[in-house]
C-alpha cells in the first residue's frame, strides 16, 4: 500500500512506500530541503513540522534525532532524513532564511513608508 505525503507550503505531493523517509519522498515530489550531513541527522538543516494528524503518519523519533531536537519533538518539528512515512500525512517546510530576512526588510520599508 502506497501513502501520499504532502508538502506545504508548495502544495506538491507524492505517493511513497511505507518507510520512505521526508526527505526522500520530498526529492520524488520536487521538493528541495536542505541537508549536509548526507542524511545521519547530523547537520540539522532538514526540519519539517507536523500537526498531530500527520506525526501519527510518521515512525517514532530515532535515537539521534531524539538527541539532536530535545523538546522541538514536541512542537512537532522532525528531521525530514530521519522520519519515515507509515501513512498519509502533510509536513510543512519552513521559509528559507534567506528569504525570510529578505521579506522582514521589505516589511520594514513599507512601515517606514507609510510614516
Amino acid at each position: 500500500m502506497d501513502y501520499r505525503i504532502r508538502f506545504m507550503p508548495q502544495d506538491k505531493s507524492v505517493k511513497v512506500r511505507p518507510g520512505t523517509t521526508v526527505l526522500r519522498a520530498a526529492r520524488d515530489a520536487r521538493v528541495h530541503i536542505s541537508t549536509r550531513c548526507g542524511g545521519h541527522a547530523g547537520c540539522l538543516m532538514c526540519k519539517v513540522e507536523a500537526d498531530a494528524g500527520s506525526l501519527r503518519a510518521l515512525s517514532a523519533p530515532s535515537e539521534a534525532e531524539r538527541r539532536k531536537l530535545g523538546p522541538l519533538l514536541e512542537r512537532g518539528i522532525r528531521l525530514a532524513c530521519q522520519a519515515k512515512i507509515i501513512g498519509s500525512a502533510e509536513v510543512h517546510l519552513p521559509e528559507d532564511p534567506l528569504k525570510a530576512a529578505i521579506r522582514k526588510q521589505l516589511e520594514r520599508q513599507q512601515e517606514d513608508d507609510l510614516w
